[in-house]
Order: C-alpha cells, then sequence, then structure tokens
C-alpha cells in the first residue's frame, strides 16, 4: 500500500502545480514587467473609437503618443475575434515596447495582401518565433496553447514561453473591468507611464494607489470613465487615507468662482478618523492638528492661476468660528463681508499634504458654512463677489453638463479647466504644448472610497459654445474605417428612446453609432444593404430590431449587431428590392415581404413562410419596393412592373383590377389623396383611384426625376427644379439628389442635396429656406429630433470615408 500512496501523492503534487501554472486567460500570458494593459472586446471598434475622439487626436501631437502609435501600426493588419490585450513596457533601455495577446485563429493575421511583408522562422529552445516585418517595422509573435502573441520585443516572445507564476491581485483587478465598453485600461503598481493625475503635483500616482482599472467610453468629444482604485497595503497608499470614513457630498463648487482653474476637494464624516490615517500614512504617532478641522467634513483647495485659496466645509458655523476666536482681527470688508488675518498659515500643509501644500494663507472669510482662506485679497474678493452673484461653478452649465458623469459624494473630487487639464497632461507627456485643449473646461475625476478599494469616476468633455437661434452647428464628424456605400439613417434604440445612426462602408461593413458619435459595433453583411434599415418588435417586448435585406440575405440584428434566430435568411436567386416590412393591424404580427424579380415570398417575423399568401408572379420584374396602405378597413398591397400597378389583399390575390400602362418609372408608389399615386418615365404624375380608375398629370419632369408625398403633400424634383405643393423653387444649377420630405412635430420639411456644390438644402412646406441653410454635405439627409433637446438634428455624408451630423438651433 506504501509503495502505491508515494507515486499518488507525486502525482497529486505534480497535478496541483500545474493547475497552478496553466494558463487558460489572455492575462496568464502578459508580460511580467508590463505596466499598462489595454482590453479590447472589440479591437475594431476600440480603434475606431479612438480615432473619433477629438481629445485623443489632439494629443496624439505629443510625442508619447506618436512614438506609441507608430510601435502598433501593424497591430492594425491582425483580426482578432474577440477580446484581445496591448500590454505596454519599458525595456533596459527605457524604450517602449508592446504586446498582443489575443486567441489564435486562421484568419487572425493573413500576410497575402500586406505590401513589402518578409517572414523569417526563429528557433528558440526548439519553440518557433516569427519575424514579420512591414515597412521596415518588425515584430515577433508565436503561438502558445491556442493563444497568439505578438511583441515589438524578441526578449518579451522569448520569456512568454516560460511558465511565469500568476500574479493574482492582477486577476483579481482585471476581473472588474467590463466587456461592453470601448476599452478598458489597466495601470499596474509602479508604472513608468502615469506620473499624477492631479493638478497638485505633489500627489504622485505610484504614491496614491498601486492598481488602477478603468472602462472607457469614447464619444466624440467626451471620454466617460469608471473603475476601481485598489492598494494592497493600507498604510503606504495616499487613498487609504479615507479608510474607515464615509464619503459626504462635495460642495466646494457651490463657492467656488466661475473663472477658477479648477478645484479639489476631500470629504469625511470623521475628521478624527482621516486625521488617524493620515498620521499612519506620514509614519508619525500623531499630527498635531487645531479644533479648527473638528467639525469639518469637506476640504479643498481651489485653483487661479498660481493662486491657492483653501475651504472648509463645516457642519457647525459657531463651533468653527469658535476655534477661531484667535483670528478675529479684521483687515478689509468686502461687499459687508469681514476678511481676516490668519496666523497660522502652515497648518493646512502640516495636517493635508501631499493633498494641499499650500502654505501661505494668511487672510480668510466666513462665506454661511464655507471658510476660505487665502494669501491674496483680491482672489477672496473674486470668491466673495461670484458667491453672492451665483455665478460659481455649480450654477454654470459646463459644470452641469459633466456632472451627470460623477456622483454627488466622493473622498476626492478634481475638477480641472482647459489650463489645469494641460498642465497635468503636461507632467505626463512630453511635448504636449504642441495642442490646444481650451475647449475641453470641464473634466471631472472622483474617487469614492469603500471597503480596501476606491471607486473611480471621470469624464473629459468637450464644453460646448454658447449657439445663437435658428443656427446650424456641427456636432459630429465620424470617420468609418472605409468610404461610405450607402446614406446614413436615423434608427430607434429602445432603451434610451432616442436614436442613432446606421451607415454601411464599401466592405459592407454595418455599423450602428450613437448620437454621441461613439461606433457601437460593426458588422460584416454580405452583401449591400438594399433601401432603408427597418424596425421590428420581434418578441413584442419593447425590444427593438433591425430587418433589412441584402442581395441574398434577409437579416434581422438584435441591438448589439448579433443575428436572431433563425436569421438570415439565405436566397439562392438574387433579391432585386428592399425589404418590406408589414405590420397589418400594429399588434407586430410583422410580414417580411421579399422580392426577387417577378416574384413575391412572404414570411413571418419569425422567419417561417407564411402559406396564406399565394401569389405567384407578374409578367415582368417588379421596379419599386411592395407598400402596405389601410384605407377604410380594407388593406392594399401595392407595388409596379414598368407597364401595369398591382394591388393585392393580404392573401396576394387582387384585390383592384388596373388598367396596362406604356411606362411606370422606378419611383415608389404613394398614397396621395386618397389614390395610389407616383410618377411615368415622361414626368406624368400618375393616380389610380381604390376602384382602379386611372388619371395622369403632366408635371413636365425629366426622366431622372424624384417624388415624395405624404397624404396631402407633394413634393417633385426635376433637375435644379424643386416643387412644394403646387410653388417651384429654381435651384441654382447643379448635380441634385432626389427630394427627401420629413413630417415630424406637426411640421413637414423637404431637403435635396447638390452633390456637385456640396451644398444641402432644407426648406419648410411654404417652399422657404430654413435660416443658414445650405450646409456642407454630400449626400441625402436623415432628419430626426434625435434626443431630448427639442432640436432637430439631421446627418448626411461628409467626406467619402465621413458622416456628418448637424443641429438646427
Amino acid at each position: 500500500m506504501r509503495f502505491f500512496c508515494i507515486p499518488l501523492l507525486l502525482t497529486l503534487l505534480i497535478s496541483c502545480n500545474n493547475a497552478n501554472t496553466k494558463r487558460s486567460e489572455l492575462l496568464d500570458f502578459a508580460p511580467k514587467n508590463t505596466a499598462i494593459i489595454i482590453k479590447a472586446q472589440e479591437l475594431n471598434r476600440a480603434k475606431s473609437g479612438i480615432r473619433n475622439n477629438d481629445f485623443l487626436n489632439k494629443i496624439s501631437k505629443t510625442t508619447a503618443f506618436a512614438d506609441l502609435e507608430k510601435k502598433l501600426e501593424n497591430i492594425s493588419y491582425l483580426k482578432p475575434q474577440g477580446e484581445a490585450l496591448i500590454c505596454l513596457s519599458k525595456d533596459d533601455h527605457d524604450s517602449l515596447q508592446f504586446s498582443v495577446v489575443t486567441k489564435y485563429n486562421k484568419t487572425l493575421f493573413t500576410t497575402d495582401s500586406i505590401p513589402n511583408y518578409i517572414e523569417e522562422s526563429l528557433i528558440y529552445k526548439k519553440k518557433t518565433i516569427i519575424k514579420s516585418t512591414i515597412n521596415d517595422a518588425t515584430f515577433y509573435s508565436a503561438v502558445i496553447d491556442s493563444t497568439f502573441f505578438a511583441s515589438s520585443s524578441k526578449a518579451l516572445v522569448e520569456a512568454v514561453f516560460e511558465n511565469a507564476p500568476k500574479d493574482e491581485a492582477l486577476k483579481k483587478i482585471y476581473r472588474t473591468t467590463a466587456s461592453d465598453k470601448t476599452f478598458s485600461l489597466i495601470i499596474k503598481p509602479e508604472n513608468t507611464f502615469l506620473k499624477s493625475l492631479f493638478i497638485q503635483d505633489s500627489i504622485l500616482f505610484n504614491d496614491f494607489s498601486e492598481y488602477l482599472a478603468l472602462d472607457v467610453d469614447l464619444n466624440q468629444n467626451n471620454i466617460l470613465f469608471n473603475g476601481i482604485s485598489k492598494a494592497n497595503d493600507s498604510t503606504q497608499s495616499l487613498i487609504n487615507i479615507f479608510k474607515g470614513t464615509v464619503p459626504q457630498e462635495n460642495q466646494i463648487q457651490h463657492v467656488a468662482p466661475s473663472n477658477c482653474d479648477g478645484f479639489l476637494s476631500m470629504t469625511f464624516d470623521n475628521f478624527k478618523t482621516f486625521e488617524k490615517n493620515m498620521a499612519a500614512y506620514k509614519h508619525q504617532d500623531s499630527i498635531t492638528t487645531s479644533a479648527l478641522f473638528n467639525d469639518v467634513i469637506e476640504i479643498g483647495s481651489i485653483y487661479e492661476d498660481d493662486k491657492r485659496a483653501i475651504v472648509l466645509n463645516s457642519i457647525d458655523v459657531i463651533a468653527t468660528n469658535d476655534a477661531l476666536l484667535g483670528e478675529q482681527t479684521i483687515t478689509d470688508q468686502y461687499r459687508e463681508i469681514n476678511i481676516y488675518d490668519f496666523s497660522q498659515p502652515e497648518l493646512f500643509k502640516q495636517m493635508f499634504s501631499p493633498l494641499i501644500t499650500f502654505s501661505q494663507a494668511t487672510k480668510y472669510c466666513v462665506l454661511d458654512q464655507f471658510f476660505v482662506f487665502a494669501n491674496d485679497t483680491e482672489m477672496l474678493q473674486n470668491i466673495i463677489s461670484n458667491y453672492q452673484n451665483k455665478t460659481t461653478l455649480a450654477e454654470k452649465d459646463l459644470y452641469q453638463n459633466s456632472h451627470y458623469a460623477i456622483s454627488d459624494a466622493a473622498s476626492i473630487l478634481q475638477f480641472n479647466n482647459g489650463t489645469t487639464l494641460k498642465s497635468i497632461l503636461n507632467r505626463n507627456f512630453e511635448n504636449s504644448e504642441n495642442f490646444d485643449v481650451s475647449q475641453y473646461n470641464a473634466s471631472l475625476v472622483q474617487f469614492i472610497y469603500d471597503n480596501n478599494f476606491a471607486h473611480v469616476n471621470g469624464v473629459i468633455q468637450k464644453n460646448k459654445t454658447k449657439v445663437s437661434d435658428h443656427s446650424i452647428s456641427e456636432e459630429l464628424n465620424i470617420k468609418l474605417d472605409d468610404h461610405l456605400l450607402n446614406q446614413p439613417q436615423f434608427v430607434k434604440n429602445h432603451i434610451t428612446n432616442q436614436q442613432e445612426i446606421v451607415v454601411q462602408d464599401v466592405n459592407n461593413n454595418l455599423y450602428l453609432i450613437s448620437n454621441g458619435g461613439r461606433i457601437l459595433w460593426k458588422k460584416q453583411l454580405q452583401g449591400p444593404v438594399l433601401g432603408r434599415i427597418e424596425q421590428i418588435d420581434m418578441y413584442k417586448n419593447g425590444r427593438l430590431q433591425l430587418a433589412f435585406a441584402t442581395p441574398n440575405r434577409v437579416y434581422v440584428l438584435d441591438r448589439n449587431g448579433k443575428e436572431v434566430k433563425p436569421f438570415a435568411l439565405k436566397f439562392n436567386d438574387k433579391i432585386t428590392q428592399p425589404l418590406a416590412v408589414f405590420d397589418y393591424d400594429n399588434r407586430k404580427n410583422y410580414r417580411l415581404l421579399v422580392t426577387q424579380g417577378k416574384n413575391l415570398i412572404m414570411y413571418d417575423g419569425k422567419g417561417s413562410h407564411v402559406k396564406g399568401f399565394t401569389y405567384k408572379s407578374t409578367n415582368s420584374d417588379i421596379i419599386c419596393k411592395p407598400e402596405h396602405f389601410r384605407i377604410s378597413g380594407k388593406d392594399y398591397i401595392v407595388f409596379k412592373t414598368k407597364t401595369k400597378l398591382h394591388i393585392l389583399n393580404r392573401t396576394g390575390k387582387t384585390r383592384v383590377k388596373t388598367q396596362e400602362f406604356h411606362s411606370f418609372s422606378d419611383e415608389p408608389v404613394f398614397l396621395y389623396n386618397g389614390n395610389f399615386t407616383s410618377t411615368s418615365t415622361d414626368g406624368h404624375l400618375v393616380s389610380t383611384d381604390p376602384k382602379g380608375g386611372m388619371s395622369k398629370q403632366n408635371l413636365n419632369l425629366s426622366e431622372n426625376h424624384g417624388l415624395q408625398t405624404t397624404s396631402k403633400t407633394l413634393v417633385a424634383q426635376s433637375e435644379n427644379k424643386l416643387t412644394i405643393k403646387d410653388k417651384t423653387i429654381e435651384l441654382d444649377f447643379g448635380q441634385y439628389t432626389k427630394p427627401s420630405l420629413f413630417y415630424i412635430n406637426n411640421k413637414i420639411y423637404v431637403s435635396t442635396t447638390d452633390i456637385q456644390a456640396h451644398k444641402v438644402y432644407l426648406f419648410d412646406s411654404q417652399s422657404e429656406l430654413l435660416p443658414n441653410f445650405p450646409v456642407y454635405g454630400n449626400g441625402p439627409i436623415a432628419l430626426e429630433q434625435i434626443d431630448k433637446d427639442n432640436k432637430l438634428e439631421f446627418v448626411t455624408k461628409g467626406d467619402d470615408n465621413s458622416i456628418i451630423m448637424y443641429q438646427i438651433n
């Protein structure tokens, strides 16, 4: 028995050792000296977000950012399916190195189409390392346990073959990151990249915390981030001075003048606990303090150029005043507020450094519960006047518009205007003086201490300049990875009840873009989208899906761009018209009508063939998308061939017999003045009543014309002549898109675009051009009220690979 037990014990020990070292997660392959880890669930989405973010475009002018961008240039050739890690580190020569970790797949790195590509196989301890050179830039890669690892450093690839011990602290912090953001950022202890997040340059990041994990959302004009900050040693990291305290509501913004450069606020529910933690951090038995702080729940600094003011927020004004009985010498008075001498200017630095290092506060005043200390009388007077005039930061739109991203109560809250934001960037990047962030006048970051860690929230946001009435402001300019294939349109987000943008590029990638400019997802389709994308509520639960056809597919996609089973439906014969979606009784019992040349095939909302629809085929090709109309309780399915208007009932049988016609145009069929209305190729308006009677009216339209109607308004365009109702407008000669007609908030709007002169026109129902039009654009527009501000927005094509969204103020 003993003989068998020894091998068994050895086997168990070996198995346990293997279990501890087996690498099952991407993080297990991160180099040991990694300082920063960037986690992207979709690498393309992260790249698009970075490329379209205005702030990151500005700081891309820094040497550090440019060096990183150049180093990572060849990553664009990688096509990971799922999560990818980018690990940044510095070698022994202080040179930046990167590593990429992702699951291996056959299409991850296809080299056939890469210009100037050279490959070489290297052997390291019987393992193969691939050396890849593209345009004189080299990186090394290997596949280990179905994981692809690539790096700018050969030494890092060699090291990854060794089974390094796992960093359990890093794993815990990594698991707090989300998978639905643009990317996540993990900063490890003793990193050499991030020096400080704070205005106060004495607060170094490596002294403040150890691990920082942030989930980052990028829109065009802002950066939102949230996550956690963790310090393992409770006495060595500054963040732990808030241990055992409860964050209070930050209120310094109610006394900080609107023209200040920023502020830093600290809160706690019990000053004695905070004082004890601060003594432990400073390795002192105690810190000599004054009764001045006993009833204070918030202390902070206000920054104005090189001037400083210290603010105490007291919950017992009488007790705090009593602590200042020896400091009652009045030196000045401003707007009936006394300004007193203060004889202990070193007190704040002694107690609160490195968070506060100001030691020259020789004067103070009292504004309700706020005790404000400074050494500059003008600064105190500015604070007093702004407080009395209610022109503090708390009253300003720029602060309120950023405050949505943070919580009301925080252990630490920092506000920066453009000046202080740039000074922080200057400490972290070289040559950062080359860019301008003055429009980013309201960035906020907060730390909310919890149980041995702190929640982190923040926003870096571009401040909108106030716009005048009737002006047109450009809100977004989003660049896609390739040229646009079709025109952007709006679709509804059922979660927010706001509108988002959907568009396709020439590689058949479909994009969903938030109304803040963030690319939510990108999905490659089997062909171009035909016509408009429709939205259906397939499960009747309020959640909307996108429904549309390409030449050989019918897709239904959910909110995340995933195909809803049993879709996509595949077709051998070509689909020739956009997908028609009918909801006969407004009960969400959808019918999806597919057109293939002469034939119509009907499906229900779940993708099953509707056998009750018995229509066979026409004698010639159907030349427009079938439409559904309801008149006097009866359903009409209407479509055209070149020589006939077909009017069917729900089952596909002929409801109305119509006469032959010599030549219909390709324009849609509308219900106008109670008749089924379209046009002929020779420029006539052709109307068919519900009994089959046909009439014509000569509109003198050219062959390449456009038609749009509501039930009572007709819009037609022929070359440079635009007719709205009975009034014709003669535009400049140009190359015009077909007109678009919008009915929003009981108003009619008509648009057309001169793609030769790059001008978008927008008219009202009286044929009056709206103020400040035309504006720049290169295609038809989609017009909607996309958010909650009651203003209209429209989106159109910009450059070949971009879309522009404007707001009508």
